[in-house]
């Protein structure tokens, strides 16, 4: 592929199973995603979130489906926490919102500013708020499922 030329940015978005306060300690699952994503040849130029959900700021190739780089970027982070001991799950599924290069540092800010944000905002408005703005087609009875 040495003529395909990408920039594929997607903030991705996921919770804790009925977003319960779990993640022990954020600041180290971000660090162990950066890993995780660098293991599987993917960029992660931001990550963030609170202790019942993560937002992640992805430059993903071509090559690597974006289904299999959140099923390695869940699963893997899900284990590493129950090999350190705490009782863990990840919500099924996950919000994925593409991003244009022009909004990538906005994106990056956001992310970064998770703390802050959630001091006004639950995390279900937040997603919500994700949603529409994306424009995305959804039933709101299985949002959350």
């Amino acid at each position: 592929m040495s003529h395909t030329h990408a920039s594929v940015l997607v903030h991705c978005v996921f919770s804790t199973k009925q977003r319960i306060n779990m993640i022990p300690d954020p600041e180290a699952l971000w660090r162990y995603l950066a890993v995780v994503a660098r293991d599987n040849n993917i960029t992660m130029l931001a990550a963030g979130g609170t202790k019942n959900h993560a937002h992640l700021l992805l430059l993903v190739p071509p090559i690597v489906p974006l289904a299999k780089a959140m099923k390695e970027l869940k699963g893997s982070s899900s284990r590493w926490l129950h090999e350190h001991g705490h009782k863990f799950v990840w919500q099924e599924g996950y919000g994925a919102f593409s991003v244009s290069q022009a909004q990538r540092q906005t994106v990056i800010d956001y992310i970064s500013n998770q703390q802050e944000h959630h001091r006004k905002w639950s995390f279900e408005q937040e997603f919500m708020t994700l949603l529409r703005k994306s424009g995305m087609e959804y039933d709101p009875r299985f949002v959350f499922g």
